[in-house]
């Protein structure tokens, strides 16, 4: 396997769409609904209220031309100290493959280039906790003990903070 690692953009919606579709089960645990038809360009594109897009960065792994794993991460996010990780997935049936593993060592390399980072952040959904937790917990990530309410049109729950050091 010839893997490689690049910035996802404009070009790379459709593959990404396909990633998201080919792990629907992740969809429905964290909106209630299988993905959409836009998920691939909101993965892309979408940052929170009041953050410069400009600190957004959409990690693909590629197999030759198939998009295997995405990561999508926030610099500075919420303050310049904190490298947030906002999506981390593998394409179904590629996992236990050590691409989960391998998309967080570029997150963490991408975090180390950013002068300012020093912790890195994310948020476990309620919902998608029993197959995250031990993932993020294998990566070194701990909860912070911050929950916040999450809700996903009539999807509602709540979301854990976990952070590690970079």
């Amino acid at each position: 396997m010839a893997l490689s690692l690049r910035l996802l953009g404009p070009d790379d919606v459709e593959a990404l769409q396909g990633l998201l579709e080919s792990v629907p089960s992740y969809a429905e645990r964290i909106t209630g609904y299988p993905p959409g038809p836009s998920d691939g360009l909101s993965a892309l594109i979408s940052v929170p209220d009041g953050f410069d897009p400009s600190g957004k960065h959409g990690l693909g792994l590629w197999d030759g031309g198939e998009l295997v794993a995405f990561t999508d991460v926030l610099v500075g996010y919420p303050d310049p100290a904190v490298a947030f990780v906002g999506l981390l997935v593998v394409r179904g049936g590629a996992h236990r493959r050590g691409l989960g593993r391998r998309m967080h060592d570029a997150v963490v390399d991408l975090a180390r280039s950013a002068s300012t980072v020093t912790r890195l952040r994310l948020g476990i959904v309620a919902t998608n906790a029993a197959v995250a937790e031990p993932f993020w917990r294998a990566l070194g990530y701990e909860p912070t003990g911050e929950t916040k309410p999450y809700r996903y049109d009539h999807l509602r729950s709540t979301v854990a903070l976990w952070e590690r050091r970079c």
